[in-house]
């Protein structure tokens, strides 16, 4: 790889960081986008609909990803992550480590026969597990760029991949990592989330008991691309007729350290609800919460509408969750309302987990994160909320804090603008100082003494 030198880094191809690539693109910015995993596209490509219009997530972020990666002021950086950054004068020099796809990316068409030809399945992470994925493999049908990535530690040199690869030493099982750098006068944070872990809580079962599943694993039933194509339970595959969802499992719980409201979680949880009463019309679903919050533009009349659809809510404390001989979760609940404690059982409990911190803080970008929860620190917040502590680089999405998609995108493009603001701001004074006019900076190779 050549070192490359650009107007803006965006560090993270989820959806707010494709949106605040494509809005400085647009603007004749040239940016780098960098992401760590084979493919663009983020959490939001593995959910199923949004909410509330219930429309399809895919339909959404594809075209989205597609645009990335044809755009002609966007330089796509796949499976690479930002190991180190300085400041360069007013500028800042990027370290960045590619991973080894063990194929070759600029020869490789995404037919997949290497894909067809591996004899070894694995579980499948963008399934949850649930699915199957061979060592070799395009990561998933809509990935972008569609290019294949090996798993080598898996994988056991039988030489099947290579020899239907209609593209010579296309697959490479000497390759390794390699480093580079980019040189850019603005950054976007665009790292996004992770999820509480399902089994934060241990007295809710989440990882021991197999029927008790987080949030995007029923996300993933409910896809068209899911594993199975119906929604089954785990331990059996049988189809659940009584599903319950746990509401604040991962949040608002200081004995987890979060102490904060994910936003998210009552809204993904009526939606999936909703699906799930579309999908299987027989079964019983029930929501445990100790509070609704529905923040948003029509947020309240959807969930108006999921209890007129007979989806029942029980205002409770769930206290734990154990299992029958049958496998059938059993949740033992307080009712807040009257102080009874009652033990219901279900064939499959879900848990509404909330969202953590994914940036690293401070250790490369040497911006901070507010003490409270972990997020990016906003120098800014009721004002200018896209702005950091670190002049010239700027935060996007639930970087900044938990938010739902809609607001995920708008903050893109809030930053976006920060950004063009910036490097106009700084154009205007390099202009001043040499006398020049402007001129768009062009993607180009660069060395560094």
């Amino acid at each position: 790889m050549k070192n490359l030198q650009v107007d803006a880094l965006v560090v993270g191809g989820g959806i707010a960081g494709m949106q605040s690539a494509l809005d400085l693109a647009d603007q004749g910015f040239h940016v780098a986008l960098v992401e760590k995993e084979a493919s663009i596209g983020g959490k939001m490509i593995s959910l199923s609909k949004v909410f509330p219009t219930l429309d399809c997530c895919s339909c959404i972020t594809t075209p989205k990803m597609s645009a990335v990666a044809h755009h002609e002021n966007i330089t796509l950086l796949t499976y690479c992550e930002v190991v180190a950054l300085e400041q360069n004068g007013a500028s800042y020099r990027a370290q960045i480590n590619k991973k080894p796809r063990y194929v070759n990316e600029e020869s490789c068409t995404g037919c997949r026969l290497c894909e067809y030809a591996c004899p070894l399945d694995l579980p499948s992470a963008f399934d949850m597990g649930l699915g199957a994925q061979r060592v070799i493999r395009v990561p998933f049908s809509t990935a972008v760029p569609q290019k294949a990535v090996l798993d080598i530690d898996n994988c056991i040199l039988c030489g099947k991949c290579e020899n239907v690869c209609p593209v010579a030493d296309c697959i490479d099982f000497t390759q390794t990592a390699v480093t580079f750098e980019i040189h850019a006068d603005a950054i976007v944070l665009a790292t996004g989330f992770e999820l509480t872990p399902t089994d934060a809580k241990a007295e809710y079962g989440g990882g021991k008991l197999r029927n008790v599943v987080d949030a995007l694993t029923v996300e993933r039933f409910l896809a068209p691309t899911g594993p199975y194509g119906h929604v089954l339970r785990p331990s059996d595959g049988k189809e659940p007729e009584s599903i319950a969802y746990v509401q604040c499992a991962g949040s608002r719980d200081i004995s987890l350290g979060v102490a904060y409201c994910s936003r998210i979680c009552c809204m993904y949880a009526i939606k999936q609800a909703m699906l799930l009463s579309g999908a299987l019309p027989l079964a019983d679903i029930t929501i445990y919460y100790m509070d609704i919050r529905t923040f948003g533009k029509g947020y309240e009349q959807f969930y108006q509408n999921a209890r007129a659809m007979g989806i029942e809510f029980v205002r409770g404390k769930v206290a734990r969750i154990h299992e029958d001989a049958a496998q059938n979760p059993v949740v033992r609940v307080e009712q807040i309302d009257d102080g009874s404690v009652v033990e219901r059982e279900h064939d499959m409990v879900v848990l509404s987990v909330g969202m953590l911190p994914s940036y690293n803080p401070g250790l490369i970008y040497n911006v901070p994160v507010a003490a409270d929860d972990g997020f990016v620190a906003q120098s800014a917040a009721n004002i200018s909320p896209c702005l950091t502590y670190q002049p010239g680089i700027f935060v996007a999405g639930t970087a900044a804090g938990p938010m739902d998609i809609v607001d995920s995108i708008v903050m893109a493009g809030a930053a976006a603008a920060e950004t063009a603001a910036y490097l106009e701001e700084r154009r205007a004074v390099g202009m001043a100082g040499n006398g020049r006019s402007p001129q768009t900076t062009s993607v180009k190779e660069v060395s560094y003494a």
